[in-house]
């Protein structure tokens, strides 16, 4: 995992779904963190041998889940000024799971939805987490409606 250039911090996003019919799990952040609606994030640490393994995780300590049905790269990265003021870059990854499952929120959430594509579209805080979520979305429905051989 080499940095890019001028990049100071990576981080990973984990965009978790289930298939038939397409949902999206998504979680709000508690009042001290703006009660917004995110995808799972998290920094990439020292421990992590991978965007993917860093991924896995964030997805463990944030939802209690150890075990995602796959993980794909969404081949997508977004660069942004971190809270520190240097260039941060967010690595974004489609994580299936089984449907309707119940996570363990940690204290980073203090809620948690699934909900169709349009409404994670509307929930989302980010532009770059609806940009993530309109990306998985084409990937999985692909141009005739069947889903790529790699996801």
């Amino acid at each position: 995992m080499a940095e890019g250039s001028g990049v100071i911090r990576e981080c990973v996003e984990a965009y978790l779904f289930s298939r038939n019919p397409l949902r999206l799990l998504i979680f709000r952040r508690p009042p001290t963190r703006g009660r917004i609606w995110v995808p799972v994030s998290g920094k990439v640490e020292p421990v992590d041998s991978s965007y993917e393994a860093a991924t896995r995780r964030e997805i463990a300590e944030e939802t209690g889940i150890a075990a995602p049905l796959g993980v794909w790269d969404l081949e997508w990265e977004f660069r942004f000024e971190g809270p520190d003021g240097r260039p941060w870059r967010l690595h974004a990854f489609a994580v299936e799971v089984v449907p309707e499952l119940q996570p363990e929120l940690s204290s980073e959430h203090d809620a948690f939805a699934w909900v169709a594509p349009d409404e994670a579209l509307e929930r989302l805080h980010y532009e770059d987490n609806r940009e993530a979520v309109r990306r998985l979305v084409h990937k999985l429905r692909g141009p005739a409606g069947a889903a790529p051989p790699n996801i």
